[in-house]
């Protein structure tokens, strides 16, 4: 949610990120023009109030034989007094659709849309192959990692099962990247994966990726896409102490996504699936360290990236592609041989005050006065890792090397064809 008296002095700045996402500019006019009527209303209200308690009072130090005449005359100002919080109330709810549909201010991200992303940087010379190379699932099936027809059998399209070394793999890029983020300062935690509307909302996931998001209606609970989600919430409608330096936590959990409008797409393998595992950095801090952080976070998921030891590059996401929370992100894209692309594996986002103001988290500034917090979030591991690994791996007898950094974990050194 954007800051409105930020809104008030710069209106000019929201309606140019406004552009740079491609949602409607108006949304700023009719935003400030809401919210001059709602300070209008409350005005109007605290005036009526005044004259109320102002009229008690007379009623108070009146006689018995002015009373009556007064008293009718303070159940005229009772109603008015009614109408008037009626008014605020409307103009206030008003005042909060408009604060929720427009999405958080872009800060230095490109113009467009999801193709209009700017290449940082590559890294990593990419594999020549001198035979054919198997895409993912091939190689998963025949190592006995991934189980895609018992996956659909059990829970239908875009699920899966990973079996014996595919479940250790798996557990290994995790179990890395949580050693990596302890040794960074991070508090693992394993947070819930159903939460309230409110949470949800909060993070700003029921906008215009809603349709994206599994709701158990019956009990209004939403299954996360992210424990991003999870730990935004953890700090709701607290203060929290930030004289030592950004509250950090890493949470591992299964997330959940219905991929909606996503059909036809990435139908085979893991790419693009409806529940997977990761490990997600959630970050607190003071809003001026949060640029700063936003590129700590992106060179932990660089270090990540190394000890996999896949070629990939770094994107500058457009304004049109970042989410409605985030005012930078930028994604590491792996390369993926046998699409000869580039694919998403992490993104890191910098969500400056717009999740914490919806969530009333704040923290004390130097002076004590209590200010709202920045947050950020960036992955660290989840399970479409096992997409860039296994292809970039693979040898060509059918096995894949296991990465150096992961082989204490999996046990392995090699993974091997199995009849």
């Amino acid at each position: 949610m954007i800051d409105l008296k930020f809104l008030r002095e710069n209106p000019d700045v929201v309606r140019a990120s406004q552009v740079t996402r491609g949602d409607d500019p108006a949304l700023v006019d009719e935003l400030l023009s809401a919210d001059e009527a709602r300070r209008e209303a409350i005005a109007s209200a605290d005036a009526l109030r005044g004259e109320q308690k102002a009229f008690g009072k007379k009623i108070g130090q009146a006689s018995p034989e002015e009373r009556p005449a007064l008293l009718e005359g303070s159940n005229e100002l009772k109603a008015r007094v009614k109408e008037a919080e009626e008014k605020q109330k409307d103009a206030e709810a008003r005042v909060q659709e408009l604060q929720y549909s427009i999405a958080n201010i872009v800060e230095g991200a490109p113009a467009g849309g999801e193709e209009d992303f700017i290449v940082l940087e590559e890294v990593g010379e990419l594999p020549a192959f001198d035979f054919e190379p198997k895409d993912h699932l091939e190689l998963g099936e025949s190592l006995k990692l991934i189980d895609m027809e018992r996956g659909a059998k059990v829970g239908g399209a875009r699920f899966y099962y990973l079996t014996g070394d595919g479940a250790w793999l798996q557990l290994s890029i995790m179990l890395l990247a949580a050693q990596k983020a302890r040794e960074a300062g991070f508090t693992l935690m394993i947070p819930p994966v159903l939460v309230r509307p409110e949470i949800m909302q909060g993070t700003g996931f029921l906008g215009n990726h809603a349709d994206e998001v599994y709701r158990l209606e019956e009990d209004d609970l939403y299954l996360v896409g992210t424990s991003e989600v999870a730990l935004a919430g953890y700090h709701k409608d607290e203060i929290i102490d930030l004289r030592d330096g950004p509250v950090k936590y890493a949470g591992w959990s299964s997330c959940f996504r219905r991929e909606a409008g996503s059909y036809g797409k990435d139908t085979r393998g893991i790419i693009r699936v409806h529940q997977f595992d990761k490990l997600e950095m959630f970050v607190y801090c003071d809003p001026a360290e949060a640029e700063e952080m936003h590129q700590k976070l992106l060179g932990m998921e660089r270090e990540m990236l190394a000890a996999i030891d896949v070629p990939y590059r770094v994107i500058d996401v457009a304004g049109g592609d970042l989410g409605d929370s985030a005012a930078r992100k930028f994604d590491t894209e792996a390369w993926v041989p046998t699409q000869n692309t580039y694919r998403e594996l992490t993104s890191t986002s910098n969500c400056t005050t717009f999740q914490a103001r919806r969530l009333n988290t704040r923290y004390r500034d130097a002076e004590g006065k209590t200010q709202t917090a920045a947050t950020l979030n960036g992955t660290l591991a989840t399970t479409r890792w096992l997409v860039a690994l296994l292809e970039n791996h693979q040898q060509a007898d059918g096995s894949v090397v296991v990465p150096e950094a992961l082989r204490p974990f999996v046990g392995k050194d090699m993974l091997e064809p199995k009849n």
